[in-house]
């Protein structure tokens, strides 16, 4: 499905990403983890055409998408949630969803009408009613609470059907109840099948948990990869992040 080939991206004499591969098989569910400082966003970054690799390759279902437009690469099927909502503040909940609908099929012009297209309505319930947020459709998106806005951004990421989602800390800044149901959201959206998912984390409880493989990243590198139990008791990655068996969530 989502392939990695060589990655490497620099920021001037910093290395962010150095020859990183990783392999995401459809209808799979991975975490990517390591300390701040690893590449992790920078990593999401160049899968979701933010920014441009230097050199090595993205490839989705086959097709090299790597430097493409990030407008590009949503329309070949990428979809990303960011830790920071990235919102229309001063929208509904429903508005969002059909304006980000409406954007790429070229109709954005109809934005200041309030979008009439009546087929952007059931997509945008749909979605709705998948994320819990079907009753907060009339609800101005800065208004929301922490959790569903972090919901709603989910949603944008979602609206146009893609092959893949990349969560990036999708229970960043949550309560205990909120990671709870947030985390529960992200597993029954995956296992309805047909969404592979990619999502970075540092909850170490919620990536044992949930994740079928795990990439460790390390200054900017692959260290490990590997299932729940590989990663727990892996020498390199306890040095490198994880600490003692005691200090982890494990």
């Amino acid at each position: 499905m989502l392939k990695i080939e060589h990655l490497k991206k620099s920021f001037g004499g910093v290395v962010a990403t150095s020859d990183v591969s990783a392999h995401f098989p459809q209808d799979s569910l991975t975490a990517v983890i390591g300390p701040n400082g690893a590449g992790k966003t920078t990593f999401f970054n160049l899968i979701s055409g933010a920014i441009p690799p230097d050199s090595g390759r993205i490839l989705l279902e086959g097709q090299d998408i790597s430097g493409l437009p990030s407008r590009e690469i949503v329309r070949r099927g990428i979809g990303r949630a960011f830790q920071v909502s990235k919102l229309f503040k001063t929208l509904t909940v429903e508005e969002s969803l059909r304006g980000a609908l409406m954007s790429p099929l070229g109709k954005s012009a109809q934005l200041t009408g309030r979008f009439p297209l009546a087929e952007t309505r059931d997509r945008a319930y749909e979605v709705m009613e998948q994320l819990g947020l079907e009753k907060k459709a009339g609800v101005i998106s800065g208004n929301l609470s922490h959790g569903d806005q972090k919901l709603l951004d989910m949603a944008l990421a979602l609206i146009l059907k893609p092959k893949v989602l990349l969560l990036d800390e999708p229970v960043a800044g949550m309560g205990p109840e909120e990671r709870e149901q947030m985390i529960e959201t992200v597993y029954a959206l995956w296992k309805k099948g047909g969404l592979t998912v990619v999502l970075i984390e540092h909850d170490m409880e919620i990536v044992f948990r949930i994740s079928q493989n795990i990439y460790v990243l390390s200054y900017g590198k692959v260290l490990a990869e590997g299932n729940a139990e590989q990663i727990r008791n892996n020498p390199a990655v306890i040095e490198a992040y994880l600490g003692t068996p005691q200090e982890t969530h494990a």
